[in-house]
């Protein structure tokens, strides 16, 4: 049983990562929390006592998000109608970030699903604020949907690994379940100039191969590229439908969301991206 949260803000964006959200795990049993925070355009004494729950004081923040959630439980229904999936519904005062975790850790998620937002240009995607934040922070793993982005059946996943760190098999197991459910094949991509493996990288890449025991995956080298340009076009090339990444501590992932909150630049990919936290350390 899948425990899926699905942030939205009501927008068409919102929509369609719920809508690839049921698409991607059509046939597994799941239950899904759609989930809206709010916040009051300015600060409330009554909140100091407990909320409009608490006063009796209407708020209009908490009206527009009950009604939101209902207006969009109902299109969930509507459209997909899936006796294998059971739809619920969160409503907080709080920031999206820090709900995130705490519903995370309450309800025992095993994956947040949600959209970006798009930007003009071939190799550029404004991830939007409010990805970012929960790309970075949330303490379990993100599926992030491109803007307008409709579900295609998955067959190929692209994994790009440096092998410079020695992972958990619980991390790679996430990645395996994926390609589990869908009978994916996972292709580990090493992008580097013009120099052969060192012994660490060696190891880890024997380790890593371990893990992934028992899914069908290989290994490919693209030498001469530049991230991030050589994952895209390693993508379009071989026609991939879900990316996945590992957001560790100075890595390519954590660069990338550093330069997003300078600039709202960021990375561009033209599928679905799976980021996992990750929680290993370098080896030697």
């Amino acid at each position: 049983m899948f425990k899926i949260l699905l942030p939205t803000d009501f927008s068409d964006n919102a929509w369609n990562a719920i809508s690839y959200a049921m698409e991607f795990f059509k046939n597994e049993q799941a239950t899904f929390y759609l989930l809206h925070t709010y916040t009051p355009a300015f600060y409330r004494m009554d909140y100091m006592m407990g909320g409009p729950s608490f006063s009796a004081i209407p708020d209009v923040g908490v009206d527009i998000s009950l009604a939101g959630l209902e207006n969009t439980l109902e299109q969930v229904n509507k459209t997909f109608n899936n006796p294998n999936h059971t739809v619920k519904t969160i409503s907080a005062f709080n920031l999206l970030t820090d709900e995130i975790n705490e519903v995370s850790e309450e309800k025992d998620i095993d994956l947040i699903v949600m959209g970006t937002q798009g930007a003009t240009g071939a190799k550029e995607i404004f991830l939007g604020s409010n990805t970012v934040f929960v790309l970075r922070k949330a303490i379990v793993p993100v599926l992030a949907i491109p803007e307008s982005y409709s579900y295609q059946k998955i067959e190929k996943m692209l994994f790009p690994t440096d092998y410079q760190i020695f992972y958990k098999p619980e991390e790679i197991d996430t990645i395996k379940g994926f390609a589990a459910i869908h009978g994916a094949e996972i292709t580990v991509l090493h992008v580097k100039e013009e120099y052969d493996l060192n012994e660490t990288q060696v190891a880890n890449k024997q380790h890593l191969e371990k893990c992934l025991a028992g899914v069908s995956h290989r290994f490919e080298e693209k030498k001469g590229a530049i991230m991030p340009d050589a994952v895209i076009d390693y993508i379009n090339d071989h026609n991939y439908q879900l990316l996945t990444m590992m957001n560790r501590k100075h890595s390519f992932m954590e660069r990338l969301l550093w330069k997003q909150n300078i600039d709202q630049i960021g990375f561009h990919t033209p599928v679905p991206f799976l980021v996992i936290r990750d929680t290993a350390s370098d080896i030697r």
